[in-house]
């Protein structure tokens, strides 16, 4: 019983669970996956990450048009993003929800590229994000 209620909160209060959650309409979700084990660059991908989000897209944040979300897939209950996403390293995920379902995703694998070339890791985060953004307008 503590169990079950355990798990209904955490899932209440984790919609990343499946990242599209309950939403229904239109909303972006730019998601890093960790696992417990993280070097140094892992934790660059993450800072920089959240860095350039929170740069160029301070207006979609703060009106939930678009999330940014961490999730460490050696916790039990994320397991399954390793087969949603096909994910073999750290990674960050950009997630088009609609209606509540997702719709598409992209891995953007090119950010290992450009760990030391900060201002080309925003750039890229910008333009794949903006792309989704953009597919509803």
């Amino acid at each position: 019983m503590k169990m079950k209620i355990l798990v209904m909160l955490f899932l209440l209060l984790c919609p990343s669970l499946s990242m599209a959650g309950e939403t229904f309409g239109s909303k972006v979700i730019a998601c890093y996956f960790h696992g417990d084990l993280r070097c140094s660059n892992c934790y660059k991908i993450e800072k920089y990450s959240k860095e350039a989000i929170g740069k160029y897209f301070a207006k979609e944040l703060a009106s939930g048009e678009l999330e940014y979300k961490t999730i460490n897939i050696d916790e039990k209950l994320n397991e399954h993003f390793v087969k949603d996403y096909k994910l073999y390293t750290k990674s960050l995920i950009i997630s088009k929800i609609k209606d509540g379902k997702e719709v598409e995703y992209k891995n953007l694998e090119k950010v290992w590229n450009y760990l030391d070339n900060k201002e080309a890791f925003y750039n890229y985060v910008k333009e794949e994000i903006a792309k989704f953004l953009e597919a509803d307008k």
